[in-house]
């Protein structure tokens, strides 16, 4: 069992999960975050301080979020869209980095528009 990262942090990615994260098993990618489920050790460190709720353990993930359970393994164990190869095992997300590319369910989101809903644009730390 590992957390889990469901939809509402597509276009979100408020990182405050990432800061409290203490084994920096949780990922950027281009629209979402990620969690690794081998990297995780079921502290639950991150799911209180997500701001959008976005955090669920892998057994209480609300069911219209369950393919976001394969979907946070996929992005580490599959070719991303545009890669060759799968991110495996990359030992921790501060060495990776952010990956400009996302699972092709997250990809597939309809872009959100703050404006549209009154909320401000994310600033360039990730902050709203």
């Amino acid at each position: 069992m590992t957390y889990v990262i469901a939809e509402p942090c597509v276009d979100v990615m408020d990182r405050a999960c990432v800061e409290e994260c203490p084994v920096d098993c949780i990922y950027e990618g281009g629209r979402s975050l990620y969690i690794h489920p081998d990297e995780c050790i079921d502290c639950g460190a991150c799911e209180p301080v997500c701001p959008v709720e976005a955090i669920f353990y892998e057994a209480d993930v609300p069911s219209q979020w369950e393919a976001f359970i394969d979907d946070n393994a996929r992005f580490f164990h599959s070719p991303l869209p545009g890669a060759s190869a799968a991110l495996g095992m990359p030992g921790g997300a501060g060495k990776l980095g952010p990956v400009p590319a996302d699972t092709e369910l997250v990809g597939g989101y309809p872009h959100s528009d703050p404006t549209a809903t009154g909320e401000a644009s994310r600033c360039s730390d990730g902050a709203l």
